[in-house]
This record gives structure tokens, sequence and C-alpha cells, in this order.
């Protein structure tokens, strides 16, 4: 399964120069929506506009898990964020999604960073309880700006 390259929702820039997003010091969350959710809408501004997430439950938590290990860089005039992998552990019955997103849980109204569909065929990506369903950020990182 292939995923797409993550999409930046296009309020991202305006809200990062007005210091409403702060991708050095906010926490950013992952979390995890349904064939039918709105996700891949780019005019979506904010986590509360999206619709269809995992349902709280087999071991996923609503608005998702906390990136770690975020990395915010800066070379020659290219930006890059990179997180480590993001892991998923069912528990009790199985986790089923097809986009991730990726928002600031820091800030007023949790604004939206970037998505991704999670399998280009487009297919559901699923895990069965006691596997895991690992996102692997891309060696080139989440995105780049420049």
């Amino acid at each position: 399964m292939t995923a797409s390259a993550w999409s930046i929702y296009n309020s991202v820039k305006e809200l990062a120069f007005e210091k409403v997003i702060d991708l050095n010091n906010d926490t950013l969350k992952l979390a995890l929506f349904l064939a039918a959710s709105n996700a891949a809408d780019l005019t979506n501004q904010n986590y509360g506009d999206l619709s269809n997430e995992h349902a709280n439950g087999n071991g996923y938590l609503t608005g998702g898990i906390a990136l770690t290990s975020l990395v915010w860089s800066r070379t020659a005039g290219v930006a890059g964020l990179d997180s480590d992998t993001i892991i998923f552990t069912p528990v009790g019955g199985s986790i089923i999604c097809r986009f991730a997103v990726i928002y600031d849980d820091t800030a007023v109204n949790k604004p939206l960073i970037c998505y991704s569909l999670l399998d280009v065929t487009p297919n559901d990506v699923s895990a069965e309880d006691g596997k895991q369903l690992y996102i692997q950020v891309d060696s080139g990182g989440i995105f780049l700006l420049g």
C-alpha cells in the first residue's frame, strides 16, 4: 500500500505567519478519518470542521496521538517538518481509516496542517486487534516549504 504525499491545508502559511501555529513549540497530533470524511477538502481550517473521525475505541482515542521527536529544519531556503513514525495499536477490535490528518492541538480552534490519503488505490487501511498500524514519515519529512 502506498500513501499519498501530505497535502497542506490552504490556511497553514497564513496561520504560521500570524503566529497562530508554532511548529517549533506546539503539540501536533495525528488523527485518523474514515473514507466518508471531508479531510481532503483543503479549505477546511480547524479540527472541528472535519467529519467522520475514527470512533473512540479499539485502542484509538478521539483526537489521535501526539507526534514525537518533531524537528523543524531549515536548509538553503527550504524548511521542512519531520517526526518519528506514528504507531496505533488496536485493542479489542480493528482500527480502520482512509485519511491521516495532522493538526495543531495547542492553538485555539486546533488548526489543520496537512492530510494524507493512506492508500492511493484508494482503499481503507486497517490493523487488526493485536497488530499495529504504522504511519511512517517519508525520509524527506512530512512536508517542505521553499
